[in-house]
């Protein structure tokens, strides 16, 4: 039942990812959530987001920054970080945005990632979508209401999907 929430992978955070590794393996796209995936919640791209995407631009990647925020938000920080493809107003866990974004940048379920902090948006679409999810801790705790309360019903499906792959 709380398999559909599941990601593939998890790992600490996005900067830890080894995307040289996921090239390696036939990987050409990344979609990325924005806000705690790369920087804190509406705040600017920083010095390590701009360098993550200068070295997935050096590897051979296209990515795309889908996220529920408004424009203003999505644009900036896509332009901030010298990309081209971006998504707002998403609906994430709808599927239309992240079918969307493969087009953007003309890849498939198969050679696509998606790196998020959310179970029930940002994996959970991705998941519907086919594409293999990567489940980030929230860069930092501080978050809008609406979050916070999904954040208590992810620790009951983290709980159970940590039992499930051994890990606690």
């Amino acid at each position: 039942m709380f398999q559909k929430f599941y990601p593939a992978e998890d790992i600490g955070s996005t900067y830890d990812i080894n995307f040289e590794e996921y090239f390696d393996k036939g990987y050409r796209g990344v979609i990325f959530d924005v806000d705690n995936t790369l920087v804190r919640h509406n705040m600017p791209a920083d010095r390590r987001a701009k360098q993550l995407f200068r070295r997935l631009k050096e590897i051979g990647f296209e990515f795309c920054f889908t996220s529920n925020n408004k424009e203003p938000r999505v644009k900036k920080f896509c332009e901030d970080v010298g990309g081209t493809h971006y998504i707002y107003k998403a609906n994430k866990p709808s599927v239309k945005g992240y079918e969307k974004a493969m087009k953007m940048m003309g890849t498939r379920r198969e050679n696509t990632l998606f790196v998020g902090d959310q179970l029930f948006t940002d994996i959970y679409g991705a998941n519907r979508a086919g594409i293999r999810s990567i489940l980030v801790r929230p860069i930092h705790p501080k978050e809008e209401i609406q979050i916070v309360i999904k954040r208590y019903f992810e620790k009951i499906i983290l709980w159970k999907y940590y039992r499930d792959k051994g890990k606690r």
